[in-house]
């Protein structure tokens, strides 16, 4: 959830990813293991971020990346790096994880969209 809330202010604001993931850390304490994860999703979702969008703009070319809701935008970032490139999550523990957080942050359809989104993604990379 720190990682989603780094990415969606840094999409937001343009604000530096690392004061903003200081500041989330400060504002909600977690064990360092936690924080020390939260750091490595934001890093590199946004050394990723081209391939990311791109296989984003692939899954829903009728909805253009930078005119998508920035909360679901960042969610499908997150839950992409996950499965495609850090490797740790299950990918179905990550798309359930990311239906979730859509669920609580995003509008009344976003977490459809966003399992619609990450199903397309998996299949055209070839994922189980």
């Amino acid at each position: 959830m720190i990682a989603l809330q780094v990415l969606f202010e840094v999409d937001a604001t343009g604000h530096d990813a690392d004061a903003v993931l200081e500041r989330q850390l400060a504002e909600q304490p977690v064990v360092p293991e936690a924080a020390e994860y939260a750091g490595q999703l934001v890093h590199g979702v946004l050394k990723n971020l081209d391939r990311i969008d791109g296989l984003i703009a692939n899954a829903a070319p009728h909805w253009p990346v930078a005119q998508l809701p920035k909360i679901d935008k960042n969610i499908l970032r997150l839950a992409i790096y996950e499965v495609l490139v850090d490797n740790r999550v299950p990918t179905k523990a990550a798309i359930n994880e990311a239906v979730e957080l859509a669920k609580i942050f995003g509008s009344e359809s976003s977490s459809r969209f966003v399992n619609g989104v990450l199903g397309t993604v998996v299949s055209q990379v070839g994922i189980e």
